[in-house]
């Protein structure tokens, strides 16, 4: 059976439940880090009074980075739990680089904010 034909819950083979299990743990662990990176960047935004520009960037850089986990989350769910099915190798994620990048840029402009203020 191709791997197009198999859904998240149905086709190929039931994986072990503890590998699903993994998955969406995972998978609620990238919402956990976007609705964190969320409130951060609302904190930053109301308590961060000046100056407002470098304030509001790193505020937008959270929230940024929030959507992009947040977007991102499903669909690697999807493809991690279909190759688990498919008995395929699991699939490459880049997530792992862009959330590492994203916070390096983060801590930067935090430092800026507060050399600055």
């Amino acid at each position: 059976m191709a791997s197009d034909d198999i859904k998240p819950h149905a086709g190929g083979a039931e994986p072990d439940y503890r590998f699903t299990l993994a998955n969406e743990r995972t998978f609620l662990a990238w919402l956990r880090t976007a609705l964190g990176l969320l409130a951060g960047g609302v904190a930053v935004h109301q308590l961060v009074p000046s100056p407002a520009p470098a304030s509001a960037v790193l505020a937008g850089l959270c929230v940024v980075l929030a959507a992009v986990l947040a977007a991102t989350a499903y669909p690697r769910w999807r493809r991690v739990q279909v190759a688990m099915r498919a008995g395929e190798p699991l699939p490459r994620s880049l997530m792992i680089l862009v959330l590492t990048g994203g916070l390096l840029i983060l801590i930067v402009a935090a430092a800026v904010l507060l050399v600055v203020s």
